[in-house]
């Protein structure tokens, strides 16, 4: 370690890590082996940082949120094994409401985006630079949000879609597809991602059915969900949208075509 950067003593430090100049390290911070800190970093108390990260300039873990109702409890910010937090990321640590802000493993979030108290960001998500998350926001495994974009607190955004540059969210977004335009609409299945995430063309057929009814049914979400129930066969994709669209607390965006 240089001797221009402050690691408290009681940082648990695994094998291998790398540590920049003038890069600030608190107490109760957890970082696993072969992950690389770059300098001007700062690591705040309730930061658990995984092994294989790498965290570039102005970066900041597990700040305190930013939120009237936090107290100064106990809260976490999880950084999974293998993500990449590129320059000026900020992630902020949980409240009393969940208790810990979490980003999975292998993503990568680009520079000055903003993942706010509360947060859970699955697996190999991709989001662009200057994107800002409000608390509670969710997004699942391998979604890809545009550069820029505003998510308004308590959305989810589903696996796998592709989030348009510079949108407002403000609706959830169901699973496997395209979100564009104003207000977030549906425009498409995201049909290049499902392939390149291994989607066969029958499972993407599967999915393409589910949606068409939703969509392009000229019903209701409630009416068009049953049309689904009634006339499509059992699936896992058309489970796992059905799911997402009847548990959806703020509704489910609406098409554009």
């Amino acid at each position: 370690m240089s001797k221009f950067t402050n690691i408290h003593p009681g940082a648990v430090i695994g094998h291998n890590v790398q540590v920049g100049d003038f890069t600030t390290i608190h107490d109760d911070v957890e970082i696993g082996d072969n992950t690389v800190i770059h300098g001007n970093v700062t690591i705040f108390p309730g930061a658990r940082i995984g092994s294989g990260v790498t965290i570039f300039p102005g970066a900041v873990v597990a700040g305190v949120p930013q939120d009237l109702k936090f107290r100064g409890e106990k809260t976490f910010a999880y950084i999974g094994d293998g993500t990449t937090l590129r320059e000026c990321v900020t992630v902020n640590r949980g409240t009393a409401a969940k208790g810990e802000t979490v980003v999975g493993k292998n993503c990568l979030i680009m520079a000055y985006t903003h993942i706010a108290h509360d947060c859970r960001v699955g697996d190999r998500v991709i989001i662009s630079n200057a994107t800002q998350l409000a608390g509670e926001v969710r997004i699942d495994d391998c979604a890809v949000i545009g550069g820029g974009s505003l998510v308004h607190q308590f959305c989810h955004l589903g696996k796998n879609i592709m989030l348009q540059g510079g949108a407002l969210v403000n609706k959830d977004i169901p699973p496997f597809v395209k979100a564009a335009r104003e207000p977030i609409s549906y425009v498409g299945l995201n049909t290049i991602g499902l392939h390149r995430n291994g989607f066969s063309q029958e499972d993407i057929q599967s999915i393409s059915e589910v949606y068409r009814i939703l969509y392009m049914s000229d019903l209701n979400v409630s009416n068009a969900v049953k049309l689904i129930m009634q006339t499509l066969p059992q699936s896992t994709y058309r489970d796992e949208i059905v799911d997402f669209v009847v548990n959806s607390n703020r509704g489910v965006i609406r098409s554009a075509i």
